[in-house]
């Protein structure tokens, strides 16, 4: 396993390195702030990054959102003091794979971030709950028409540039082929940015993507950043 560790505590992140070390992980590098993990990502494409959620410049969650959209592949663990539920449901909503507290123990902790290249998600078990009570919400208020009340709606500032410009294309009938093609980037990442915006938006299929890009006043020439 290849980690990245982001934090801009050098006593944390060295302590970091020696409990992973010691446990046979492969840390290939360090960044200091959300800027700098987005940078090494970019360069040593490692598995899992540890993303501290307090940094300077760019905290955890919007480099979670940078690094998600750019390489959606890339597993991200945050690691916080921090046990808020707006922190929790902002971290899982950004995309990481995972919620760890820094009060846990070593065992606990490599246990947890090991399971996350099986699938797992790295949450101890005390926060899982408030988790599934969160996001079975939604689901239990009546459902609204595709794409009511959504042109206003705080779910549509969750999106990143890329996604806008990916709903905007699919809104105006682009094929995935198509955008992929538009925009420089592979059809996986474009389905990636499709199956982000239908959870970030609750919205269930394409229709109600058009339905919510019309009301949004999303299509017109190019959107809101000029020609796709």
């Amino acid at each position: 396993m290849r980690v990245l560790l982001a934090d801009d505590h050098p006593l944390f992140l060295e302590g970091l390195r020696n409990v992973l070390a010691g446990r046979g992980v492969n840390v290939v590098g360090t960044a200091n702030d959300g800027i700098q993990a987005l940078e090494q990502t970019r360069a040593l494409r490692p598995d899992v990054v540890l993303m501290d959620i307090r940094m300077p410049r760019c905290n955890g969650l919007d480099a979670t959102r940078l690094i998600k959209a750019e390489m959606p592949d890339v597993k991200i663990v945050i690691l916080t003091m921090s046990e808020e539920d707006e922190d929790l449901f902002e971290a899982i909503k950004s995309g990481a794979s995972g919620y760890l507290p820094k009060s846990l123990t070593p065992e606990e902790f490599m246990e947890l971030v090991i399971g996350v290249l099986e699938g797992e998600p790295a949450i101890p078990r005390r926060l899982a709950a408030r988790i599934i009570n969160e996001f079975a919400q939604p689901e239990a208020r009546p459902r609204e028409q595709p794409g009511a009340g959504l042109a206003t709606s705080s779910d549509s500032r969750t999106l990143t540039r890329r996604q806008i410009e990916v709903l905007q294309m699919v809104a105006q009938g682009f094929t995935y082929k198509e955008i992929a093609a538009a925009l420089n980037i592979t059809e996986r990442t474009v389905e990636y940015h499709m199956g982000e915006i239908l959870n970030r938006l609750h919205l269930q299929n394409r229709a109600q993507v058009i339905a919510y890009a019309t009301r949004a006043g999303l299509i017109d020439q190019g959107g809101p950043f000029g020609p796709a």
